[in-house]
């Protein structure tokens, strides 16, 4: 596995006491690296199959998706131990967590380890652990063995998030957020990891929506340290995390289905989901602005960090919010560079908009101090989080 991080210099003034911020990140990805223009010759070659037009079904989505490249899990080696995976009709669940299990945990430890570097902070520091998963399944949960295979205290007080998928990131923030605040003095450890094994299936004429998932979803870990009142001289805040919401659309939980069967998980995401997701977006942005004092479609005097489920999701808030192009840049970059990773994927939008943020004030331009930090996942359910860029 190979694990990148990021600490920036901010300013120091107008952190609010008592509110959480954020005060580092972390990532982590499996060595396997896929280039997009490979990936169909590739999926079909380890998998037996030899179906045109399910590899030119493919093969257009590959396009479509906006995709470069991702890092997996899945690799020859595992085909060649486990070559039922590629079978049909074969219960394969246990053997899928074998994979997933212990691949989970060492891509959230080196993202952990990487973000509490970047941190600077003690391990002994860690009060709280909050890990997010839909790759796995286990008692005790992963969050006992990211705890244990960092070294964190027996009484670092632990909570699990299973199968929250592309919201679980934001969702672990929300619930970071909450801790650090009620607990002075705290710092919250947030991790996320995941991996496609779990669902990982041949093509099948069958199937169909299953090229979507082969054609846009990638592996990969993430982390944050998250607490209230940083200690300057020492921590770095990055963000500010004011007033975070969820909220979920009744009678949309067919919208984004997952079964966890004998033969792994079984994913269905239903056409219409870009769209809900714009017809529903204005209201719940609105409500998160207001907070703040923001009037109703003042969007593009904030910052998006928003969790790119796929360009069509991204596209649909853009036109829904009157967007400028490049207020959704972050998103398209870590989608173009790391596919939708799931829950992982808020904090490598997190970090490229640091990244952009850094660059525009080098050229002397102003940038947002406020923003907004969205997901959206199973439910369907609406994830975010109002809240101040420190480095502005």
């Amino acid at each position: 596995m190979g694990e990148l991080g990021i600490r920036k210099g901010v300013t120091k003034q107008g952190v609010k006491p008592g509110k959480a911020t954020i005060l580092a990140l972390g990532k982590a990805f499996p060595h396997q690296l896929v280039m997009q223009e490979y990936l169909v010759d590739g999926y079909f070659r380890c998998t037996n199959c030899d179906n045109p037009e399910l590899k030119q079904k493919l093969s257009k989505l590959c396009r479509t998706t906006t995709v470069k490249t991702r890092y997996v899990v899945m690799s020859e080696e595992i085909l060649k131990k486990y070559p039922e995976l590629v079978a049909e009709g074969i219960p394969t669940v246990k053997q899928r967590l074998e994979i997933c299990n212990e691949a989970v945990t060492e891509m959230a430890i080196e993202a952990s380890q990487a973000c509490i570097k970047n941190w600077g902070g003690l391990l002994s520091d860690i009060t709280h652990l909050v890990y997010v998963s839909s790759s796995e399944a286990r008692l005790p949960g992963g969050d006992l063995y990211l705890a244990k295979g960092l070294g964190l205290s027996p009484d670092t007080q632990r909570i699990m998030l299973y199968f929250a998928g592309c919201s679980g990131g934001v969702a672990g923030l929300r619930i970071a957020k909450d801790i650090a605040e009620n607990n002075p003095g705290s710092r919250v450890l947030l991790a996320t990891s995941e991996t496609t094994i779990i669902g990982f299936k041949p093509p099948s004429a069958d199937r169909p929506y299953d090229l979507v998932g082969v054609a846009l979803f990638g592996d990969g870990a993430g982390a944050m340290i998250i607490g209230s009142d940083p200690i300057l001289e020492s921590e770095k805040p990055l963000f500010e995390l004011h007033t975070a919401v969820q909220e979920f659309l009744p009678k949309t939980e067919k919208i984004i289905d997952g079964r966890l069967t004998e033969e792994g998980i079984s994913f269905k995401l239903a056409r219409e989901l870009p769209q809900i997701i714009e017809d529903n977006v204005e209201g719940f942005c609105d409500k998160l602005m207001s907070v703040v004092g923001f009037q109703n479609k003042e969007y593009n005097k904030l910052f998006w960090a928003v969790h790119p489920g796929g360009p069509a999701i991204l596209n649909h808030i853009e036109k829904r919010l009157d967007l400028l192009p490049e207020k959704l840049s972050a998103s398209r970059r870590a989608l173009m560079d790391y596919g939708n990773a799931s829950s992982n994927t808020i904090v490598y939008v997190l970090e490229y908009m640091i990244e952009e943020c850094l660059k525009i004030r080098r050229d002397g331009r102003g940038d947002p101090e406020w923003g907004l930090i969205l997901a959206f996942g199973p439910g369907v359910t609406f994830e975010g989080i109002i809240a101040r860029n420190l480095c502005a």
